[in-house]
């Protein structure tokens, strides 16, 4: 199989809501800081510099064991409009470069700039084009990784931070080599329970996951994950940079004051946060396609249930039903921490969007969810949130 011609960037800043600090604040230069919850308080980690790091901090760590491991770090809030404001700046850099630029997140994004190299020179030379621009521009620094594909480009820009630049060979047989070294962590899709099950089979290294024999891998972690990481562990990703800019999924979440072991409340919690949802997409103009909730226990263990919306929906009703029924079917079997709630596979249209004598039942019932919740918006637009409520929430 031949490698593709193309040449993708991977931008990561660095730090960067902790390095939007440091800059908008000189004094903090060199120190350990924490962005997040205050240290005193509930809640957790969004970023740290790198000096913070130093102690072991890092994102979703408890505050609290963030401030144990450094009582000097300085705690800050998160100021989300200041950081899209330099994300805006820097997004408009990437396009002076290409037009094909997929962001991830605020502080990352995927750059073709195949079609770019005749007017700014080779991907490395682009890269560091990019990167003195942002630094002269924002004063922040960024690290790139420069590859064939999408996923040895993010792999590469997570090498040599801060401020690093790394190259991956362009050559299919030169590739396997580069990944070989690498701890099987940094394969997409490896979270703690994967790793877990490969290193008991003696699968520390993408090196190693080469070598694996492929039906022992199937029976060991599955047959579509054995191919995909079989595929991965050669570089091979056929991925494009996608450009659109629509909504791939909503969400909302809420960490309790204290661990909360009474089912009820839960509940209530979660079917507030569906309804929010629900507004969020009727307001967004989607229908989703799949539902998930999302639970964090007192001991930080973490779980996500999903299932398929049939048919696809965006009514408040629907949605805390199949909350719920995720929920309990999951059961609270010990105390919860955080408790979340989002719908995915959004799309713009709903499967029947008339309701005539040929809608099926479901689908009747469903327009009929829907126009209620678009009327319950309609108030609440007029009358303000508070206006109408769920007769459980009225004790919130």
């Amino acid at each position: 199989m031949a490698m593709s011609e193309k040449t993708i960037l991977h931008v990561d800043m660095d730090a960067f809501f902790a390095a939007v600090e440091q800059h908008d604040n000189p004094e903090l230069r060199g120190k350990p800081v924490v962005i997040g919850s205050p240290r005193d308080k509930r809640g957790v980690v969004s970023t740290c510099s790198y000096e913070a790091r130093q102690y072991g901090i890092h994102s979703c760590m408890p505050s609290r064991t963030a401030a144990q491991r450094c009582p000097r770090a300085i705690f800050l809030p998160v100021r989300m409009a200041r950081y899209h404001k330099a994300s805006s700046q820097i997004m408009e850099i990437f396009e002076r470069f290409t037009p094909h630029v997929q962001p991830l997140s605020c502080d990352e994004a995927f750059l073709d700039v195949t079609g770019s190299i005749h007017l700014f020179g080779d991907g490395p030379t682009i890269a560091r084009k990019i990167k003195a621009a942002i630094l002269a521009e924002t004063g922040l620094t960024c690290s790139v990784g420069v590859a064939p594909n999408l996923f040895l480009a993010k792999i590469a820009s997570d090498m040599n931070k801060p401020d690093g630049l790394t190259l991956v060979p362009f050559s299919e047989k030169l590739i396997p080599a580069f990944l070989a070294p690498l701890p099987i962590k940094r394969m997409w899709g490896a979270g703690g329970k994967m790793q877990a099950v490969l290193k008991t089979h003696n699968i520390h290294t993408i090196g190693d996951l080469q070598n694996a024999d492929p039906g022992l891998l199937s029976k060991w972690i599955g047959e579509n994950a054995a191919a995909s990481f079989r595929r991965r562990a050669f570089g091979l990703d056929e991925r494009n940079v996608e450009t659109g800019t629509e909504e791939k999924s909503i969400s909302n979440e809420i960490t309790f004051g204290k661990d909360e072991s009474d089912p009820e409340q839960v509940e209530q919690r979660l079917m507030g946060l569906a309804d929010k949802v629900g507004s969020r997409l009727r307001k967004a103009g989607f229908y989703a396609a799949t539902a998930q909730i999302k639970v964090r226990w007192s001991d930080f263990s973490t779980i996500t249930r999903q299932r398929r919306l049939d048919p696809v929906c965006c009514d408040d009703i629907t949605l805390r039903e199949t909350a719920l029924e995720l929920l309990r079917k999951e059961g609270l079997h010990s105390p919860v921490r955080l408790i979340g709630f989002g719908v995915s596979g959004l799309r713009e249209t709903a499967e029947s969007p008339q309701m005539d004598l040929f809608a099926s039942e479901k689908t009747q019932l469903s327009t009929k969810r829907e126009a209620l919740s678009r009327a319950v918006d309609a108030i609440r637009e007029k009358f303000g949130r508070m206006s109408i409520r769920r007769g459980s929430s009225l004790n919130d």
